[in-house]
């Protein structure tokens, strides 16, 4: 098993996401050498430098700033270059697409970034981060040549899911057990036939508890679907919550865990990558399993796997 002090993390567009996700992997101490890269060189350097004022109250790590050249000998890239939901024009609740409507704009981004990664880190794990990651995954996987690549699919959405579930029970996030699967983004589909607390199916604790259980499923599937929009509208981007899972998700690869998550890679079966039940250890995703699901939400997640490929294909020829 890797040692942590002896890893090499790159970060690649310091934006908001990727200085959230950066600050992170130093309070987390899940590198030893941490690299910033950004198309304004000035701002990768500002944000190291505020970081690395920060960094001798964590574990120790060099934060420094670098050209794709920095990146060889990383074990794993973080890739969150791209326009944000607020400055790409994907905050509108009705519209169908929702993070789809920045395919196009970072795709563009990620065909000139992600030749340069693989060039000096061929043998790294890359993660996308950027919005939207299933079908940008599908394109970094392209274009890397090789199947060490993983989104950070729907760990972020199955927490917010806890969370909502949580509230609602009076209990502790980590106490409630719940998935999304599908995309990350509006077909994504809540697994509420085996979200449960210690066993006890959530939706029987939600009668019991007075609750209009179809009221609440509807409150929370609005509020997880967007989020995003939700929290953009207060700062301008979601940014905190995602740098967390990025943080956990790079500590599982750097440590060869063999974690359990939610996370999207490619899938053979649906022709497309998507977040099912995921095993994340030194190579990525290693394996995938898809959990127990009603007829509805197979159906939703046959119909969310559709939207993948469609999006797919806008950016890759067939076969």
């Amino acid at each position: 098993m890797p040692e942590t002090n002896h890893t090499k993390v790159g970060v690649v567009g310091v934006g908001a996401v990727g200085a959230a996700t950066s600050l992170a992997l130093i309070e987390r101490g899940v590198c030893r050498e941490l690299v910033l890269i950004d198309k304004n060189p000035a701002r990768a350097r500002g944000a190291a430098l505020d970081m690395s004022y920060g960094a001798p109250l964590s574990p120790a790590v060099d934060v420094r700033v670098g050209d794709y050249s920095a990146l060889a000998d990383a074990q794993l890239v973080i890739l969150t270059a791209g326009v944000n939901e607020k400055s790409g024009g994907a905050t509108d609740r009705s519209d169908p697409q929702g993070r789809l409507r920045l395919l196009d704009t970072n795709a563009a981004v990620y065909r000139e970034v992600v030749p340069q990664v693989v060039k000096f880190a061929p043998q790294a794990v890359l993660m996308v981060v950027t919005d939207p990651p299933d079908p940008l995954a599908d394109l970094t996987r392209a274009l890397a040549g090789h199947e060490r690549v993983f989104s950070t699919g729907t760990l972020l959405d199955s927490l917010r899911f806890r969370v909502h579930l949580a509230q609602r029970l009076g209990v502790r996030p980590r106490d409630v057990h719940a998935l999304v699967v599908g995309e990350h983004g509006v077909t994504e589909v809540l697994l509420w036939s085996s979200a449960n607390m210690s066993g006890i199916p959530v939706l029987q604790l939600l009668q019991q508890g007075g609750h209009t259980v179809d009221e609440v499923r509807s409150e929370i599937e609005n509020d997880i679907r967007y989020a995003n929009i939700n929290i953009i509208e207060g700062i301008g981007a979601s940014q905190y919550g995602i740098g967390a899972v990025s943080a956990r998700l790079a500590e599982a690869v750097l440590r060869d865990e063999c974690a359990v998550l939610p996370v999207a890679a490619y899938n053979g079966r649906y022709d497309t990558t998507l977040s099912l039940v995921s095993v994340v250890g030194a190579g990525g995703v290693v394996k995938m399993y898809e959990p127990p699901m009603s007829d509805a939400e197979r159906r939703g997640l046959e119909a969310s796997a559709e939207a993948l490929r469609q999006a797919k294909s806008r950016i890759l020829p067939a076969g």
